[in-house]
């Protein structure tokens, strides 16, 4: 055991501020500001976080700066320290901590497309696989009833059948969001993603089996499971990638969930197509085939790590959380990466993780909670799910054959997925507030002109190709802000321990009025006609009002810093002194260092 005789002198050049996550102190913040060395003075025993003990405002000043990678020439892998005048020893351990270097993204692209191809794929492929064997299974529900009770049911009653079947999906997605959070917080992130390909794997041989086994109300079941799985997936999923993502990609990585969405609804629609699964004979092995993605989830997911952020602060587990990050990053483990999950754990510390009920009496998260729910709600409310409803009937107005239809709306889909794309290359250049409101804009925008097509389609010769011009560009705005920004938002504006019930409040939101737009969508077209985009519309402008208004930007700010930007509209019009004390952080400036043993 080495003991140094240690006298230290710290050189600022610009600021370096320490306060109570680093070193717990009944006195206020240490901070030298300016040139020159700082001097402290032993007055009481104080803590540092994670590494150990420290008795000393200057030793919690060495660790710090150690951590940083400063003091190259002392001993990295286990030092003891004995500070002058004083008898109290300090151990700090930081073998596993390096100085920032480039790492390989390599691990995390893998573990994104490893995870999502059994994840939010899921949602958009069992929403697009339904529309080609729509015929097929009205028939074999019609068949169903006459074999059973010799009943030939009417039209009404085979289009309600079907509703049920369609719309059940979107229950079972509810109550996939609404367990979401508590399994996440039990297994993991990882681990729930994994369990959750057993309501798949039920879904995918309900359905299977149900034309043999003549039962409608299998399909119905397998909907229903396949909903879970898909609510699961929605709220887990961004919050696996945001947590294991470094600052500068969380927002890229968390948006690929909205990919993979828009790639499984250009999946559903290739496969549904009467050339491979979407004919009479086949329609069963369509609705079975969501069990293949989460078969290549089970096979290539175990072999990634846990979040290391659930890791640390859920879990405790220091050890795993810096072996998941260097997995990860391909590299050491950076040091300000680091410290920024050991202050979201000291800021954690001593915290259970919150429930949804919780958050909604919570005042310092008023805000953030309000804005989950606007955002996640206008996602459904806006329109564009139900622009897909106007295609077909858009794409023959303009002179497209019937059979050709099919191989067009493929281009839908495709349109989607490309604009995902562009928003993700463009989210951390651009920033989320503006991909939000400016994609909202532009939604209000072709939804006016929208519904001015569709009022001269019969007057104005070239009027329908405007309305197909209008369903591209709708889809293209709505793919290019709020399809992947909104579900990046929870990740970056709730704590780790609000997370998983702030996931919990976005998914049921998203479900709930995906539902309620399902059932009302028939109503508008019947009593609004060619008006009945202009809900949409409006819809699309508050929600652009409000993304400019309110909601701050969050691209490329640590935890704190967005927390810091809610204080404000959390507590607006409030003294100062009625405020509850902010959490404590720490910014470090450019130091310099030197000792003198």
């Amino acid at each position: 055991m080495l003991y140094i005789n240690l006298t230290v002198h710290i050189v600022v050049k610009h600021s370096l501020n320490i306060t109570g996550v680093g070193c717990h102190t009944k006195r206020d913040t240490h901070t030298c500001r300016g040139s020159g060395y700082c001097t402290y003075t032993v007055f009481q025993k104080v803590g540092v976080g994670e590494f150990g003990d420290v008795h000393s405002p200057a030793l919690c000043v060495l660790a710090t700066c150690m951590s940083q990678g400063f003091c190259k020439d002392l001993n990295r892998s286990a030092v003891i320290f004995l500070l002058k005048n004083t008898k109290y020893n300090f151990r700090f351990a930081m073998s596993h901590v390096g100085v920032d270097k480039k790492g390989n993204d390599l691990n995390l692209m893998l573990m994104v497309t490893s995870c999502a191809i059994g994840g939010t794929l899921q949602y958009g492929y069992n929403l697009a696989i339904m529309n080609a064997p729509t015929i097929f299974i009205q028939n074999f529900v019609n068949e169903t009833f006459r074999e059973r009770w010799d009943v030939q049911l009417k039209n009404y009653q085979v289009t309600l059948v079907w509703t049920c079947i369609v719309s059940i999906y979107s229950l079972g997605g509810l109550a996939g969001a609404l367990i979401a959070g508590p399994m996440s917080i039990t297994f993991g992130r990882k681990k729930t993603m994994l369990l959750n390909n057993i309501f798949l794997m039920l879904s995918s041989l309900l359905a299977l089996t149900s034309r043999a086994a003549k039962s409608f109300e299998m399909i119905i079941i397998s909907r229903v499971l396949v909903g879970i799985n898909a609510g699961i997936s929605m709220n887990v999923q961004p919050m696996y990638f945001g947590e294991s993502a470094p600052k500068h990609l969380r927002g890229a990585a968390s948006l690929s969930s909205a990919i993979f969405t828009a790639f499984g609804v250009v999946l559903g629609q290739v496969v549904g197509l009467r050339e491979i699964l979407g004919s009479e004979p086949c329609w069963q092995y369509l609705l079975a085939s969501n069990a293949i993605p989460g078969l290549i989830q089970l096979l290539t997911l175990p072999w990634f790590p846990e979040s290391p952020r659930y890791l640390l602060i859920d879990r405790g587990d220091k050890e795993a959380c810096i072996n998941a990050l260097r997995r990860l990053r391909g590299c050491e483990v950076q040091r300000s990466e680091l410290d920024e999950i050991l202050q979201e754990q000291a800021e954690a510390k001593g915290l259970r993780p919150s429930r949804p009920w919780e958050l909604f009496a919570d005042r310092n998260v008023r805000w953030q909670v309000i804005s989950i729910i606007t955002l996640s709600s206008a996602m459904q409310l806006c329109g564009n799910d139900s622009i897909y409803f106007y295609a077909y009937y858009v794409f023959k107005e303009s002179g497209i054959s019937p059979d050709m239809i099919q191989y067009i709306t493929i281009c839908t889909g495709t349109c989607e997925f490309t604009a995902c794309i562009i928003c993700n290359l463009l989210i951390e250049r651009q920033g989320r507030k503006i991909l939000l409101m400016g994609g909202y804009a532009l939604m209000t925008v072709w939804a006016i002109v929208f519904t001015i097509a569709l009022c001269f389609e019969h007057k104005v010769e070239w009027m329908p190709y405007l309305s197909m011009a209008c369903i591209f560009t709708y889809i293209l705005s709505f793919g290019m802000g709020p399809a992947g920004v909104t579900g990046v938002l929870p990740t970056e504006i709730f704590s780790q321990t609000a997370r998983p019930a702030a996931y919990m409040i976005a998914g049921s939101m998203m479900w709930i009025n995906l539902f309620i737009m399902g059932m009302i969508f028939p109503f508008l077209v019947s009593e609004l006609g060619e008006f009945c985009f202009v809900p949409f519309a409006a819809v699309c402008f508050l929600s652009a009002l409000y993304v400019g208004l309110v909601l701050p930007e969050t691209k490329g700010k640590t935890l704190s810093a967005i927390a810091n930007e809610f204080h404000k509209l959390n507590y607006r019009g409030q003294d100062k002194q009625g405020l509850p004390a902010p959490q404590a952080q720490y910014q470090l400036g450019e130091v310099c260092h030197s000792t003198a043993l």
